[in-house]
């Protein structure tokens, strides 16, 4: 199979903005399809449902600056510290831990997220239950780096516990449950041993030189993941984070971050995986830009794959310029989302909308509003959305396709340039090869059209109705 790295060409959103506070994230080839009849039954369900909220939350947003990485000592445009959060690395490091005792988000109300994200058309959540600073935002055994911890002003709320929360009101509302889980862990002293300063991402010793202290972090990352796994109700997708955790030999050296891992990370995915798996059955494993049994689908970073893939892949993107909470953050317009949405299914891939919770334990109200306007959007077209498939030509000019699993449908996006969408006059496009058109529909719009077929092209004059963001017409097979 040829590798996706070089499939995946992508055009980055935002490229300046993402590099400002994040990294584009190759993708792994050499995918390696699922046997287990129960997580590919879960992975048919994941890819019937195409739009999901993801959220970056720690304790970092007290400070609006990005999730972790400003601890790592690495010259990256995502790594930078404030100089007023400390004058030197080490001091710096101890008043970003110490925010630990000053995190109190009382407005934390998982039911509000919930009800937001479900109206705008999103079927599955997936949250940051530890990010790659070791902050736990569960109640793990493991560490008192965690929310629960009696130094967590929080801890005393009856809702401290917020993945459990998150989880409970996601699910009742129908939600798929991911629980996105970082592999590296800055905090703990088996990964970043303090006898050595960390020198970057990786881990801080020779794991083969120092075997026992490895073991304790394999045991410690095993421990945690089963706490998540066993205690927090039905989990469907497991999102592990932080590829340089792996077997030195699935390094690929084309990857420009990949280079700097120098020795064998490998936490033995086999029993994680498989542990995690009896504890919930068909669970989706996503071990990103690992390729092996545990990367059942792949994950685009702030970018959109220009082709089309044949298997399972979801594109993670903000919904702002940043991952984490940033005041005053530039979220994209209902507009952009609603095309993001459209160029993903079209290429057979889930959307993840990322939206960030603030210090307080709640989004800004811009996000808030994009998400009341896409369940405007979504209300009319969601047919042309979920438990669709893809159908060559897949993308010409204005035009997206897509088709219903049983492919009596195709589904025609119009999208428009520019800030404000433009309705043609005439719809003008291909119809895909041996569809035979029976009838034509625009979704939102309640009345006749006008409409000719000459070969495989169709013209469609266009209603008085007005569309928002854009269009989606459908046709229906004889």
């Amino acid at each position: 199979m040829q590798k996706l790295t070089t499939i995946i060409s992508t055009a980055l959103l935002a490229a300046t903005a993402t590099f400002a506070f994040g990294q584009a994230h190759n993708v792994s080839g050499g995918y390696q399809k699922p046997t287990d009849p129960l997580v590919i039954e879960n992975l048919e369900q994941w890819q019937d449902m195409k739009f999901g909220l993801f959220m970056h939350w720690g304790t970092y947003s007290q400070w609006g600056i990005v999730e972790s990485w400003s601890i790592c000592p690495e010259d990256e445009g995502w790594t930078q510290r404030k100089p007023e959060h400390g004058k030197t690395y080490f001091e710096y490091l101890k008043n970003y831990e110490n925010l630990q005792t000053t995190f109190n988000p009382t407005d934390f109300n998982p039911q509000k997220w919930a009800d937001a994200a479900k109206a705008a058309g999103m079927k599955y959540v997936v949250f940051t239950t530890k990010h790659h600073d070791g902050f736990a935002m569960f109640d793990t055994k493991e560490s008192d780096y965690k929310i629960t911890s009696t130094k967590t002003p929080f801890s005393s709320n009856p809702k401290a516990n917020v993945t459990k929360e998150i989880f409970n009101t996601f699910r009742n509302d129908g939600f798929k449950i991911g629980a996105y889980f970082s592999k590296p862990d800055w905090h703990s002293e088996y990964y970043w041993w303090p006898y050595f300063p960390p020198k970057d991402r990786n881990v801080n010793y020779d794991p083969k030189k120092y075997p026992e202290r490895w073991q304790k972090f394999k045991d410690f990352t095993y421990n945690q993941i089963n706490e998540l796994t066993s205690e927090y109700g039905q989990v469907d997708i497991l999102w592990l984070d932080g590829g340089q955790v792996r077997p030195l030999e699935t390094v690929d050296k084309s990857v420009d971050w990949q280079q700097t891992i120098k020795v064998d990370q490998n936490i033995d995915m086999d029993r994680i995986g498989g542990m995690a798996r009896k504890n919930q059955p068909g669970l989706i494993v996503v071990d990103r830009t690992v390729p092996g049994n545990w990367e059942n689908y792949v994950t685009p970073e702030q970018a959109i794959p220009e082709h089309p893939l044949d298997i399972p892949w979801e594109s993670c993107i903000t919904m702002g310029d940043s991952f984490s909470y940033v005041p005053n953050d530039n979220y994209k317009p209902t507009k952009k989302i609603v095309e993001t949405l459209v160029k993903i299914i079209s290429r057979g891939g889930n959307y993840l909308l990322n939206i960030a919770p603030g210090p307080k334990g709640d989004y800004d109200q811009a996000a808030y509003d994009r998400l009341n306007e896409l369940s405007a959007w979504m209300k009319i077209n969601q047919s042309a959305v979920y438990a669709t498939r893809t159908v060559a030509p897949y993308h010409q000019g204005d035009y997206y396709y897509t088709r219903s699993k049983d492919s009596k449908i195709v589904n025609v996006f119009h999208l428009s340039a520019g800030d404000a969408y433009q309705q043609p006059n005439e719809y003008v496009f291909q119809v895909p090869e041996n569809f035979k058109v029976k009838k034509i529909t625009i979704l939102g719009h309640k009345g006749r059209l006008d409409w000719s077929q000459r070969d495989n092209q169709i013209t469609l004059r266009s209603p008085s109705t007005r569309f928002n963001y854009a269009t989606a017409i459908q046709l229906q097979s004889k």
